[in-house]
């Protein structure tokens, strides 16, 4: 079957190897089989928070990491939400589909609610899976690469599409998720691997801010180096984040650490983070910000041609 990829995400701080293992890697990988679309979400970041913060530096330095990384502008169309106001327009009749009760009881809604860093939550809290649902439904999106935590967001859309097929006439197809393979990597304090909680190694990040980071990583007292992740999930931790960029099993690299505990797995952490980011870090310095501009003006025309045409069909199924 020929799928339309639709991927993206908020530009709120440089992106992590947790992004690489966990998307990056194979929207590169997508680029050479179906048309895809990369959303700037810059509109999302303000569902969670009063003040977008720097968000012509962090979309800046988002697209220079999609660039190291291998995303080819010729194969995707990358477009920022805000410069397509089709997908706004989209989101009207498509609130009408869904009800109140089903978005406040929506698990991620609850939980991004949860974290939010705004005194109090905002309406747009509410329609960001119905924001979600225009972002994937205007180019036709068919194949949505998600983590497990998005699937909720991803259902709304699947009912949106289908309700909106029932009511108006078929316009849309249901989306498909397309659930990562790749394990969930923790933050280097234990936590959730986040841009903002200053846990994550960054692609952008020097050898020696790399370095730095895995030295002060958590782990425990036992010298000898097992891969347990049930009771040892930090240690553990550290083997997948070095066996995810040498391409071996964890359990291997525990054994050959043996009795050298905690600091001869951070050195081999350390190897083989620097080793394999050398040259994502190398395409990275080879682009600028005016290359990133043109990049970003052409996949806003794209998508917004896109979008215009999606959007005089919903225009003429609802009878407008």
């Amino acid at each position: 079957m020929a799928h339309t990829v639709l991927t993206g995400d908020r530009p709120t701080g440089p992106l992590h190897i947790g992004h690489y293992f966990g998307s990056l890697a194979n929207r590169v990988r997508l680029q050479d089989r179906y048309p895809t679309y990369v959303l700037v979400a810059d509109y999302q970041v303000i569902t969670d928070r009063d003040l977008p913060g720097e968000i012509q530096r962090n979309i800046t330095e988002l697209l220079l990491d999609y660039l190291a990384v291998g995303l080819d502008p010729a194969k995707v169309t990358i477009f920022q939400h805000s410069a397509v106001p089709e997908l706004n327009q989209l989101m009207l009749p498509f609130l009408s589909l869904v009800t109140v009760s089903e978005l406040s009881r929506n698990p991620t809604v609850k939980d991004e609610i949860a974290h939010s860093s705004q005194k109090a939550v905002s309406g747009l809290m509410f329609t960001y899976p119905v924001h979600q649902a225009a972002d994937i439904l205007f180019c036709k999106g068919t194949l949505v690469p998600v983590g497990k935590d998005q699937l909720p967001h991803l259902e709304v859309t699947r009912t949106i599409a289908r309700r909106f097929n029932e009511r108006y006439g078929r316009v849309f197809p249901v989306p498909e998720a397309m659930l990562g393979d790749r394990p969930l990597l923790q933050g280097l304090d234990g936590g959730k691997m986040s841009k903002s909680r200053g846990n994550a190694i960054t692609l952008s990040a020097t050898e020696d801010e790399t370095a730095a980071l895995i030295r002060k990583a958590r782990t425990d007292s036992e010298r000898l180096i097992t891969y347990d992740e049930e009771n040892r999930p930090q240690v553990a931790n550290l083997l997948m984040i070095a066996s995810l960029c040498l391409g071996r099993p964890p359990a291997e690299l525990a054994d050959e650490i043996g009795y050298g505990g905690a600091s001869a797995l951070k050195r081999l952490t350390t190897d083989a983070v620097n080793d394999f980011l050398r040259p994502i870090r190398k395409r990275r310095k080879e682009h600028d910000e005016a290359e990133v501009r043109e990049i970003l003006a052409e996949g806003n025309r794209r998508a917004r041609e896109r979008a215009v045409v999606t959007l005089d069909e919903v225009r003429a199924a609802m009878g407008f």
